[in-house]
């Protein structure tokens, strides 16, 4: 088994419909890997919940555990958030955690897990003074931020590309921020 995990946490946007492609992908890459999810982007997956797991070796969250309960996953080395919505960005960004997948994220920053974003919103989303201000706000917490050139590029409402979504930038920036932070690639 892997030594090296990585927590992705999925959001309620289209890619998230290739998740097992995407962890295959991670495990190929020697991951040993964690799927969280959104309770909106679990509901969209709920069919395949059961090979998910049996995918990872771990169960699919949603929610947060109960007080007192052991954890279910091993600690994790890096955590990639993809694709993150504009509600997860910005909820993450303002501390609000009522959501399993931004309150693993926004505890992480305080923890120094190595973090990795990549937002997955329209063009009219990306256009709301939040977004930019969330961004920025994650970025200069030390979140390493995918989007723009480089990352995801936002396409116009009703327009998006879900095939298109960059997951090999996305697994490649994880492996990069987990070897920056000095732990074995």
């Amino acid at each position: 088994m892997a030594s090296r995990v990585l927590y992705l946490l999925g959001c309620a946007a289209p890619p998230v419909l290739r998740v097992a492609d995407v962890l295959g992908d991670a495990q190929r890459a020697g991951w040993d890997v964690c799927l969280g999810l959104t309770p909106t982007a679990a509901h969209w997956l709920s069919g395949q919940l059961p090979e998910l797991e049996q995918q990872t070796g771990h169960p699919v969250r949603s929610h947060y555990k109960m007080p007192g309960q052991p954890d279910a996953w091993p600690p994790a080395t890096a955590a990639l958030v993809a694709p993150a919505t504009f509600n997860t960005v910005n909820q993450w960004a303002l501390g609000i955690t009522e959501k399993f997948v931004v309150g693993f994220a926004a505890e992480a920053i305080g923890k120094g897990i190595p973090l990795v974003t990549m937002p997955c919103v329209n063009a009219a989303f990306a256009r709301h003074p939040q977004f930019g201000n969330s961004l920025e706000t994650l970025r200069r917490a030390g979140v390493r931020v995918l989007y723009g050139e480089g990352g995801f590029v936002p396409n116009a409402p009703g327009r998006g590309r879900p095939d298109a979504f960059p997951w090999e930038l996305a697994l490649a920036a994880a492996e990069e921020a987990a070897g920056d932070a000095g732990l074995p690639e």
